[in-house]
């Protein structure tokens, strides 16, 4: 009975696990995330690179919360990998408000007119603040 209780939880994990990422892949393709990032950087010739990249990072990601996989590969490559992936959620994030129109709006609601680069810079480098706190700040998180 133990065995037939674990291979229905790895089926009911398995199809879980296919239709969450399905939903991401599908949210990411609908919004045009991938083609807006790559329009804004001018690397439209790589586009298939980065969709690759983001299907990868997904699969690697998941492998390792699951296996619980150790890699030695010291401080500095931790924090590399860390700055590459702040810069990557920072230009996702950008590019669904712009995908999304949140800025344009907010700037008429708020009537901003000029300055809407420091604004942007602003909640970019807020984000950054915030992050750097809960990382390197003891306890800040359940302050």
């Amino acid at each position: 009975m133990t065995a037939l209780k674990w291979l229905a939880l790895i089926i009911i994990g398995w199809g879980s696990g296919l239709f969450v990422a399905g939903a991401v892949v599908a949210f990411i393709a609908i919004i045009g995330v991938v083609p807006r990032l790559a329009q804004y950087t001018g690397t439209k010739k790589y586009i298939n690179l980065y969709e690759e990249a983001i299907i990868l990072g997904g699969i690697l990601g998941s492998s390792e919360i699951y296996f619980d996989i150790y890699l030695p590969i010291g401080s500095l490559a931790v924090m590399f990998l860390s700055l590459c992936i702040g810069i990557f959620y920072g230009a996702v994030a950008v590019s669904i408000t712009e995908v999304l129109d949140i800025i344009p709006i907010l700037s008429r609601r708020m009537r901003l007119v000029q300055g809407m680069r420091w604004f942007v810079c602003a909640i970019a480098f807020g984000k950054l603040t915030g992050s750097l706190l809960y990382y390197f700040v003891p306890g800040f998180y359940y302050m």
